[in-house]
């Protein structure tokens, strides 16, 4: 067994792409927008978890920028090391966060940007709901996902080889609901990656609070 096929799925394929996924998604106006949301909501030095952290930016940056104590998790080694030399106001650690453990009430917010994408629908409920738990109560989430009634699809992203699971917007909706998160506002959009060869693909956003 080779070290490639030892790691998770999702880490080798960020560790492929590295800084070009922050090239190709780091200009959504929508995730900028919900980063103001969230920072309208904070208080200072605030405890931030940001799950799926990948380069660091924007998520990690413009949190720490703000004062924010921020926790960055990412299954790539890559990824994790890049966002520790680019925001060394934040901390990261390289760990699957399906097995870190999360106190409950320990964050005042938790940022899930896309890394949902590769877990299985029973394993996207279950971490929700963790990282709901995770929240302090009132406490701020932001889940952005592709809203696709998809299971175990193979296909390719970047150009590199993933299998992919996700919900309609009424399912995310309905997963937020039942981790025990109320849906403060959602936003759906089309975003193009800044790619030659890419296309647009449909974005959501939900802004929840912990109940």
């Amino acid at each position: 067994m080779t070290d490639r096929d030892e790691r998770q799925p999702a880490a080798v394929v960020f560790d492929a792409l590295g800084p070009a996924y922050e090239e190709a998604f780091g200009g959504s106006e929508a995730h900028r927008a919900s980063l103001e949301w969230l920072l309208g909501r904070l208080s200072p030095g605030s405890r931030v978890l940001d799950v799926g952290s990948g380069t660091g930016r924007p998520t990690a940056a413009t949190l720490a920028a703000a004062g924010h104590d921020v926790l960055g998790v990412d299954v790539s080694p890559v990824m994790a090391a890049l966002a520790a030399r680019q925001v060394p106001r934040a901390a990261f650690r390289c760990a699957d966060i399906r097995e870190v453990p999360l106190a409950v009430g320990s964050f005042d917010a938790v940022c899930v940007y896309f890394s949902l994408l590769q877990m299985s629908r029973p394993e996207q409920s279950a971490l929700v709901r963790r990282l709901a738990d995770a929240l302090a109560p009132g406490g701020s989430l932001v889940l952005a996902t592709v809203p696709l009634d998809v299971e175990d699809v193979e296909g390719l992203f970047m150009g590199q080889p993933v299998r992919v699971s996700s919900f309609s917007a009424d399912d995310v909706v309905a997963m937020a609901n039942a981790s025990g998160l109320a849906v403060l506002a959602q936003e759906s959009v089309l975003f193009t990656p800044a790619r030659p060869d890419a296309a647009p693909e449909p974005h959501l956003f939900l802004y929840c609070e912990r109940r």
